[in-house]
């Protein structure tokens, strides 16, 4: 049986964000998705409508994971509290600023989410310029993005992931903040991850880890993994064709099984096809082969690693699913045309 997992968000008429977006994520990753409309576009469901929906999917599904994403009545917010507090699975993502940092609520619902949200939460999850307008600070360095997570954290908040910090050039920044423990997070696809409708996929597909039993840092691990599928590799359903859903599919597969697979054939076997096939559909689709395809992705976790942690090389390269620091150095010096050594002191 299939895990329930409940979005409480706002409908998005696109279908790329919201409520939409939300059901296609959670079961893409094998969850129930279960929904609760809290806005129509600009439109705000009266508060008894939005705890009616909540109340009933509670009390007959239980879900085992809850996302509160776009809701933009204070009333319906400090309600709703008393709805979600028996899950232990809270994740808290509200929209504040748009893509383009136009304002989606007002003051007062960013208070009600402070008082009677965020101490709930399992995971709160903001972009930095949604923390800057919560706590009334500004984020520039990854000093200021502790200390804003630290002051989540005091508000109640067990875990706090802060994303789209840009004060690094060419990257963007993210942050894991919890149980005695950080973790930074960097990216250089800053295009991708700005993409209308991403960050609200990512936190649904947090949600739904968590759901299915992982902890808090791995189920972030995994939804990145599957989210950064879709945003960096996966081509749009637009393009239409057989091609593109077997490769698209074979990207997910790569997110899913690059730790420990690393061979062509073990990804055409999942894909019922040849290796031959799939090379003709990976040169149609993006004019490259599976094994390429399948190093970029190894080398951009490489790099993450490198730029964002003190993993010692053996270390990486045991994360990576090589047999050897040597193998690993060898494959990383065919792509980079360095040792991770070098590139690290870069």
């Amino acid at each position: 049986m299939r895990v329930p997992i409940l979005s409480i968000n706002g409908s998005d008429s696109t279908g790329q964000a919201g409520i939409g977006a939300d059901i296609q994520t959670i079961a893409a990753l094998g969850g129930y998705a279960v929904s609760a409309v809290s806005c129509v576009g600009d439109y705000s469901l009266p508060p008894d409508t939005v705890l009616k929906q909540v109340g009933d999917i509670i009390s007959t599904l239980h879900p085992k994971a809850i996302k509160v994403g776009l809701v933009t009545d204070s009333e319906t917010v400090r309600r709703l509290r008393d709805e979600v507090i028996a899950c232990r699975r809270l994740v808290v993502a509200p929209g504040i600023f748009d893509a383009d940092c136009k304002p989606m609520v007002s003051d007062d619902v960013v208070e009600a989410t402070k008082r009677h949200l965020v101490p709930e939460a399992l995971l709160l999850m903001l972009r930095c310029r949604d923390a800057e307008k919560m706590l009334g600070i500004s984020i520039r360095t990854d000093d200021d993005m502790l200390e804003a997570a630290r002051l989540l954290h005091e508000m109640g908040a067990e875990w706090v992931l802060l994303r789209g910090a840009r004060h690094i050039k060419g990257r963007l920044i993210a942050l894991l903040y919890g149980q005695n423990k950080t973790r930074f997070f960097s990216s250089y696809n800053t295009e991708g991850w700005q993409k209308h409708g991403v960050a609200g996929a990512l936190s649904a597909a947090i949600a739904t880890r968590l759901g299915m039993g992982d902890d808090v840092p791995t189920a972030v691990r995994n939804a990145h993994d599957f989210i950064h599928s879709q945003v960096v590799y996966a081509k749009p359903d637009e393009m239409g064709g057989r091609s593109i859903d077997i490769y698209n599919r074979f990207i997910s597969l790569v997110a899913e099984h690059y730790r420990t697979a690393h061979d062509v054939a073990f990804y055409a076997d999942r894909l019922c096809i040849t290796t031959r096939y799939l090379s003709q559909i990976t040169d149609k689709v993006v004019g490259k082969s599976p094994k390429q395809i399948i190093a970029d992705y190894i080398m951009s976790e490489a790099k993450t690693f490198l730029d964002t942690t003190r993993l010692t090389i053996q270390e990486i390269a045991d994360r990576l699913g090589f047999s050897s620091q040597v193998l690993f150095c060898k494959f990383f010096k065919s792509q980079e045309k360095t040792s991770p050594s070098n590139y690290r002191k870069q």
